[in-house]
Parts: C-alpha cells; structure tokens; sequence
C-alpha cells in the first residue's frame, strides 16, 4: 500500500559506515548492535548487509530478534543483551542464541534447559560497569565463573561490559571502567578462560576510549552514520566522515493561502502577522513527530528550509513556505530527516529540538513509518 511517509534507508550509507567502524577497530572482530530493528533502519536487511562485509556476531535485545535473524539466515552468533530470564531460556537455546547472563540466579535453569535440548550453551557474562542497570558485580565475579564452571552444559565464550559515558571525551569515567574491566578479567586465565571473547567498547569506546578495542567492539549508532556525542563528535571527527543512513520523507497534500492574523492549529500556538502560504503536510506525532516539534523544527521544500508553524497533531504539520520564492504544490516532496539540494537536516538537528538524543530520533522515525532500502 502506498503512504505518504517514508523511510530510506541508505545501503550504500550502511557499508561505508561499517568500514569506518572496521578501520577503528584495528584488528578486533565486529558485533554491529542490530537491537531496535536496527535502531530503526530495519533489523533483518542491516544484519544481512553487516554480514556480507564480515561481521563476527549480532547484539539484540530480545530473544525474539534472534529467533527473527534466524529465520532469515543470519548464522553468526546472535548474543541476547537484555531479555536472559527464566521465561526467555528454552527459545534462547533452541535458536542457538548467546545468552548474556547478567544475575548468576538464572543459571541453574539454563543448565538444566540445555540439558533437555541435549545440547552445550556458550554464554557471555556480563559485569555491571556501574551503570547500575544489569551486570555481575565485580567483586561478584569470581564466584560467578566458578557457578557456571560447576554446572552441566554451559560454556563460557565472553566477558562483556558497557560503558556509562564514553560519549563524553572528558569524562575520566571511562578510563576507570577500562582499568576495572581489565583488572577483572584478568584472573579469568586461572580458571581455563584464556581464549574467552573480552568486549567492552561500543560507538563512543570504539572511537574515543584508547586501548578499550580488547578482542571484539560493539558498535551501534556510528554504524547507522551518528557519532555518540551528536554534532560535536561530526564537528570533530576526521575524514572521512559517518554517513547518516536514513532519510524521511513526506508530500505536501494541500497548499493554503492565509490572510494576516489567523491562528493556527491546536491551541491557536501560531498566528500568522502577514498574509502567509501554509503547506498541509500528511505527518504527526503518530508518525513518531513529535508534538515538541511545534514551531521548532524545520523541513526542506526544493532545498531550503521552511519552518513548522503551529501546533505538531497526530496526522497533520503545517509549514510556513511565504518566504520559499516559488510556487509549491500538492505532490512535492518534503524531507523531515536527510538532504535536499545542498541542504541537510540531521538527526542531531532534530534531537536537539527534541531535547534529546540522535537514537531516539532514528528510532521514532524508523519503527513508525513505512520503510524502503535503497543505493
């Protein structure tokens, strides 16, 4: 079915995003994080791209991502970052999933479940880096490891953690997660774990935390053509540069000429002060854009930039084309994410509208809208 909404979501975007992710990387194998449907660029078609170029394994949430990267012929290793609980376990196992144990209270059961599939499960073991979300504690850890190693049917292929802040170049916290993550893991040779995967860096450890590359990295957003610190890391990044891998597009489907002095939309938030041409475009907050939006944002109508006027409604956006300098007409397409011309409104742009993060965004758009890969 047609709609006027679309995501485009960029292949040729896609790997060059991963060959900049795989040069940073030296020689530490790749798990892109895939989880989100692919932070919104469509799970299923990224993993398969990612494969192609060589990556290592795939980062999920769920154990129904798994199952679904399964069914569409992903054979790498698909590590369960979030959802390892007891309901979780028979699904993760049968699709020969990795789980991610973060509480050493789930095994026993996973044990016992991998017995009844007849089969070994090689698990990873989180520890809590303070994030304070989910993870083995440090002091924890050792006793983890000799759980695992006293039960039947379990293996131990990774050690894993996450950094809080390694957005932030400043911030000294990552350094000090670096240092407990290696002080850590490196008693694991005592115990036989000598060959396990070590994996701590993801976009921003990737790019900014020295030494954090350890055996395999995690990227997630970098891949989709973001830099964790939004704008400021584009400003400083060197060449060559992320490609943003996602564009949103909309037509107008009404073109209004106003008279000075009417109000607009819900809550009258705009008036017009002159005689004004209004653009009806078919998008909302529905569409994941969002009411904060209102009297914010801006569009690109034939590469330039026209504001959103009025209050964002669930299938409704009006724009402000007086000042465009041409005539415009139900049909013509309208970029709310992307470039038009020699113009570009990036997710960063948006988030800062928003007040919030480039992955939120991408992630709105993305899971709300019709979406379509191209060149």
């Amino acid at each position: 079915m047609n709609t006027f909404n679309q995501i485009k979501i960029s292949r040729s975007a896609l790997v060059h995003n991963y060959h900049i992710c795989r040069q940073a990387a030296g020689g530490a194998a790749i798990m892109p994080l895939v989880k989100a449907d692919g932070y919104g660029h469509g799970m299923i078609d990224c993993a398969r791209i990612f494969a192609e170029q060589g990556a290592a394994a795939f980062g999920v949430a769920e154990a129904r991502e798994g199952v679904l990267l399964r069914a569409a012929g992903i054979t790498q290793p698909i590590l369960v970052l979030v959802g390892v609980i007891s309901d979780t376990l028979r699904t993760i196992v049968e699709a020969g999933l990795t789980p991610v144990v973060t509480d050493a209270a789930v095994l026993p059961e996973l044990s016992r479940v991998a017995g009844a599939c007849r089969t070994e499960v090689g698990l990873h073991i989180k520890l809590d880096a303070g994030m304070g979300r989910q993870g083995v504690l440090p002091a924890e850890f050792i006793d983890t490891v000799q759980a695992i190693r006293r039960l039947p049917h379990l293996r131990i292929d990774g050690i894993m953690a996450h950094f809080p802040m390694s957005d932030d170049r400043q911030s000294d916290n990552t350094v000090l997660v670096l240092d407990m993550f290696l002080k850590t893991t490196g008693s694991s040779a005592d115990y036989g774990l000598d060959r396990c995967c070590l994996h701590l860096a993801n976009s921003g450890g990737l790019f900014y935390v020295a030494g954090a590359r350890l055996d395999m990295v995690r990227p997630g957003i970098a891949l989709y053509g973001y830099y964790p610190d939004g704008a400021d890391g584009r400003k400083n990044a060197v060449s060559p540069l992320l490609q943003p891998a996602m564009r949103f597009v909309t037509r107008i489907i009404q073109v209004r000429t106003l008279e000075a002095g009417r109000s607009l939309g819900y809550s009258h938030l705009f008036t017009t002060t002159r005689p004004s041409r209004i653009a009806v475009l078919p998008v909302g907050y529905e569409d994941g854009y969002l009411r904060v939006l209102s009297n914010r944002a801006q569009v690109l109508i034939h590469g330039q930039r026209v504001p959103v006027v009025g209050r964002i409604s669930m299938n409704l956006t009006l724009v402000d084309v007086t000042d465009l300098g041409r005539e415009v007409h139900p049909g013509e397409e309208v970029v709310l994410l992307g470039s038009q011309g020699e113009e570009e409104i990036t997710a960063d742009e948006i988030a800062d509208w928003m007040q919030t993060i480039s992955y939120e965004v991408l992630c709105l758009f993305g899971n709300l809208n019709a979406r379509t890969m191209v060149e």
